[in-house]
């Protein structure tokens, strides 16, 4: 997969960060609208862990763009930012009491209230606007751009969160909002030699906490699947009885269809097999004689070995999500902490739903093992 997107958005200039936060905005707007056509302005959904309220999700954007860019009074000092300090009340007077994921539990964010569609649309807007002014006079430094990349992946991540949301709720998506399936190469083992692998982000730009510190990793010697697994490969697990059928897929005729945004559609068996829980890929791996790959593993061979194919799934892996040694919480302290208290595992790569500038090898995704709303996949090693 083309990692120069990912790139861009970690380094590129001003002008960079202005195209991408126009266009990750215009995305998440298509979003709104399919929801509003489907769902009505009120937007009512039921009660799920898996989910937020689509009314609440998307505030929450506007929120972090101003909490961390209009209403911060240190914006310019990138990781040196005090996430305490006193911050002005913004153009939304209750916004913290509504929109502050890390004070509004789950459970409450469903009985808010919230502003309606008119009101979040035009929170959404200023906020916007504001947000591009004040880049366009920003110093081109990595500190005084630090929370414009930060809240640029922020809408991204939760404008892949609104497709899957699409995918469990039965909205249908317009087709430039509707991720495109793609066969795979044919699956072969690549097979890497014993190396010292320095896993973590080690390169100038922007980086997660969570991808610090880079330090080395000691790694056999290994094979591990080209390609993510395919339906082709995993149906015969599922017909031996070794897995359960997987969320979003059922059996008519003789023949397997696919849930896909509220229409079963024929299974294309040459595509990545999604929707997998950890234990189901677990479960395959045990029935096929083979093992998930560690974060490290994955991440070597992604960029080093010539046929590693990725970017159809959020692919699981052996390992828990846990800090790296020296890991200093950066002034968004959430984004992991939840991660890290929770039974977690990584996932690497990136599902079809996401944004190609979020799409870097060194990124650690994580997840709880129960999750199959998600665009989760796996790819296997020999044993």
């Amino acid at each position: 997969m083309d990692i120069t997107p990912a790139i861009a958005a970690r380094t590129g200039r001003r002008d960079v960060l202005a195209a991408g936060i126009r266009a990750a905005r215009q995305r998440t707007l298509g979003l709104l609208d399919t929801y509003v056509a489907k769902l009505g302005e009120e937007l009512r959904v039921p009660y799920s862990a898996q989910l937020n309220p689509p009314l609440w999700e998307v505030g929450h954007v506007a929120w972090f763009y101003d909490v961390w860019l209009a209403r911060s009074r240190q914006r310019r000092l990138g990781l040196a930012c005090d996430p305490d300090h006193e911050r002005p009340v913004g153009r939304l007077a209750n916004a913290d009491a509504l929109y502050n994921s890390s004070l509004v539990k789950h459970t409450i964010r469903w009985s808010l209230p919230l502003p309606d569609l008119a009101a979040t649309r035009a929170y959404l807007a200023d906020s916007l606007a504001e947000t591009l002014a004040l880049l366009a006079g920003e110093p081109e430094t990595p500190e005084a751009l630090y929370f414009y990349r930060l809240s640029l992946f922020h809408e991204d991540m939760h404008a892949e969160a609104a497709t899957y949301m699409a995918q469990a709720l039965d909205i249908p998506l317009p087709a430039p909002l509707r991720p495109a399936e793609r066969a795979l190469p044919a699956a072969t083992d690549l097979a890497l030699p014993a190396t010292i692998w320095r896993l973590g982000y080690d390169q100038p730009g922007f980086a997660f906490d969570n991808e610090l510190l880079p330090h080395d990793v000691k790694l056999d010697a290994f094979a591990i699947d080209s390609t993510a697994v395919s339906w082709r490969r995993f149906l015969p697990a599922m017909e031996a009885g070794a897995v359960n059928i997987p969320r979003y897929l059922r059996q008519r005729g003789g023949a397997w269809q696919a849930l896909r945004y509220g229409s079963w559609e024929a299974l294309n068996l040459d595509v990545a097999a999604l929707h997998l829980t950890w234990d189901e890929a677990q479960a395959w791996c045990a029935w096929a004689g083979r093992r998930l790959p560690s974060e490290a593993e994955w991440e070597y061979a992604a960029m080093t070995a010539p046929g590693f194919d990725w970017g159809d799934a959020w692919e699981w892996t052996a390992s828990r999500f846990a800090p790296f040694d020296g890991f200093v919480a950066h002034p968004y302290r959430d984004y992991s902490r939840f991660g890290f208290e929770e039974h977690r595992y990584v996932l690497k790569g990136a599902g079809r739903a996401t944004a190609p500038r979020m799409a870097h090898p060194r990124y650690r995704n994580f997840f709880t093992v129960e999750r199959n709303d998600i665009h989760t996949g796996f790819r296997s090693c020999a044993l």
